[in-house]
């Protein structure tokens, strides 16, 4: 089969696809015709050798994917050949076959493309898990959600909404403020002008964001700490900015501020049963049409340095995915 292999730490430009043996099915597995992979982030992080987790070589990267099912373990019985999923693949999504564990596969909803489906596993469960199970988010609060024209931002403005939140999204050019908008947020602010903090005071009349999604860090983070509300939650979810803040509890006491953390990956170890509740919920809000995956663009596998460079240099928003 066609794969994208790293056999040593490299810039995601020298990422070439070769052909490799398929991979090789055992118990509990799915193997899966992938049809679209989603691209995150930390894929960059992966094959640069930058990331918490550093796998053997040789590795095909790749976390997420949708694809058609081709062949089941001896012990699977709750999928069969030809169905239609979803998976948190951990790695070797991009690749034309891969083999994930049945219990991290999900039936693609219907009417859902693969596209959508391979945009869906890490960033609408990580979304999801911040604003019900760790803020939670209340019906006519103000949610303020930074990067809101990236995966997990356009995932986060439209559970807000549908949880009954007033949401304001901050973005870094016209295109995505117009992409955050268009997904369903009240306010859409440039995070380039320098008086954003005073925008969100402006806009909540004062108030403050009750509850802040912070995938950034850095400044961003600092920043955030000017306008959130008497009782403000912040929602540490990442660090795409490169710089770990730190916060000065001051600022935590004088306004009676939560800090809450969200490690979506980690639930598979602490609290497994969360998973398929926050699937089974967010499918719901998805035959609901309150929920649906952007996609900036979808790209053929031999250009996944193209994605991989249009998602780190933030040139794109929502969703990238390659095709096999």
């Amino acid at each position: 089969m066609r794969a994208v292999v790293v056999d040593r730490w490299m810039e995601p430009p020298e990422l070439a696809v070769r052909e490799v043996p398929d991979p090789v099915i055992g118990p509990g597995m799915l193997r899966v015709t992938v049809r679209a992979a989603g691209c995150n982030f930390f894929d960059i992080l992966m094959v640069k050798g930058q990331y918490q987790m550093r796998p053997p070589f040789p590795f095909v990267p790749g976390a997420e994917l949708a694809g058609v099912v081709s062949e089941v373990g001896p012990d699977v019985t709750d999928f069969a050949p030809g169905d239609q999923v979803m998976a948190s693949a951990g790695l070797g999504a991009f690749a034309e076959q891969a083999v994930v564990p049945a219990r991290a596969a999900y039936r693609l909803p219907e009417g859902m493309s693969f596209e959508a489906g391979a945009a869906f596993p890490i960033v609408y469960p990580t979304s999801y898990a911040a604003l019900v199970f760790r803020a939670p988010v209340k019906a006519g609060e103000w949610l303020l959600v930074h990067a809101a024209a990236g995966g997990v931002g356009i995932a986060a403005v439209q559970i807000g909404k549908a949880l009954g939140a007033r949401v304001i999204g901050t973005a870094g050019s016209a295109d995505k403020l117009d992409v955050v908008r268009r997904v369903g947020a009240d306010v859409a602010i440039d995070y380039r002008d320098g008086d954003w903090v005073e925008r969100v005071k402006e806009a909540t009349g004062g108030h403050g964001a009750d509850v802040i999604y912070d995938s950034v860090g850095g400044e961003v983070t600092d920043a955030s700490l000017k306008c959130i509300a008497w009782n403000g939650k912040l929602l540490v979810i990442g660090f795409a900015s490169g710089r770990i803040p730190e916060v000065k509890l001051n600022r935590v006491l004088l306004k009676n501020i939560s800090l809450v953390g969200l490690h979506w990956g980690a639930h598979a170890m602490h609290e497994p049963a969360r998973i398929d509740e926050t699937f089974r919920a967010l499918f719901g809000l998805y035959a609901q049409g309150a929920v649906e995956p952007v996609i900036y663009r979808r790209y053929p596998l031999e250009q996944l340095p193209a994605a991989l460079e249009a998602l780190g240099s933030r040139r794109s928003y929502g969703k990238v995915v390659v095709a096999p």
